[in-house]
């Protein structure tokens, strides 16, 4: 199977193309053969190439730069994958598209299930919401698989910005008050390829998921948890999210229920503890 990838750099497209198993060949396009700022190169790609299917590992993920910079958010999240979507359609080839808890508003305790209403709480949210409208309107088979709080060895993400800062401070603050899921992107990846495959044989199972990590915990419990594992002496303090006031609002509840994807697809969420020891050895921080 021939599955052609938006993003070549990023956590997710790094963690694609070192994962592919054998029978699929990815053919990784960064920005130089389709920038999701000019959205016609990405499905003008999708025609010329042909793919067998398409996963667009690509987005604007700065959260808080957004909300100064909302229309070029919009371009790369929204209309890059509406124009990939009509590609895919025309062409009759699946899309696989991930998106972001970010569209939901973060109320209550309950995980949110994939039919639940978003309301997103700021710029970034409203740009992936309007990119998965435009992809459920293309008429293409897709499956959009909304995941939180993706972590790898490479890249900026939280793991790493914690043993950085964990490093040079004995204590550091930490918001306890937002609860999800981290997210190896090495798991996401593998949901992805598992996904676009079985997509491809049974169109049937087109529509919207979750895929995040377990068990559920803060970021301050993340932490904790990296520092632990890593052997690095510093304390956390948790502090509530109104402490550490940021451009962009955080939901407080980013739990995701990943029940449908397990049924329709066999993909269990991946447990985050053993995806941070994979981390942390390949950072060289802990040994198997």
């Amino acid at each position: 199977m021939r599955v052609l990838v938006f993003g070549d750099t990023g956590q997710l497209a790094t963690e694609l193309a070192r994962r592919a198993p054998g029978g699929i060949n990815l053919d990784m396009a960064g920005r130089a053969r389709a920038d999701l700022e000019t959205p016609e190169t990405c499905a003008a790609l999708i025609r010329d190439t042909g793919p067998d299917a398409v996963i667009n590992a690509a987005a604007y993920t700065a959260v808080d730069r957004a909300e100064e910079d909302e229309d070029r958010a919009t371009r790369v999240n929204a209309t890059a994958p509406a124009a990939m979507a009509a590609a895919c359609a025309g062409l009759g080839v699946p899309l696989v598209h991930v998106s972001t808890d970010y569209v939901f508003d973060g109320a209550g305790t309950a995980p949110w299930q994939p039919g639940d209403a978003p309301a997103p709480l700021g710029a970034y949210g409203r740009s992936k919401l309007a990119g998965e409208v435009a992809i459920r309107a293309s008429g293409a088979d897709h499956a959009i698989l909304r995941t939180s709080w993706v972590v790898s060895a490479h890249g900026s993400n939280f793991v790493r910005s914690m043993l950085r800062l964990g490093r040079d401070r004995n204590t550091l603050r930490v918001v306890a008050d937002q609860i999800g899921g981290p997210t190896p992107a090495s798991a996401l990846a593998d949901a992805c390829l598992s996904v676009a495959a079985r997509l491809r044989a049974d169109p049937g199972l087109t529509g919207t998921y979750h895929f995040a990590g377990t068990p559920e915990t803060s970021w301050a419990g993340f932490a904790r948890a990296i520092f632990e594992m890593a052997g690095i002496a510093c304390t956390v303090e948790d502090i509530p999210t109104t402490a550490y006031p940021t451009p962009a609002r955080r939901p407080l509840n980013s739990r995701l229920d990943c029940t449908e994807t397990q049924a329709a697809f066999g993909l269990a969420p991946p447990d985050w503890r053993a995806g941070l020891r994979d981390i942390l050895t390949e950072l060289g921080e802990i040994s198997r």
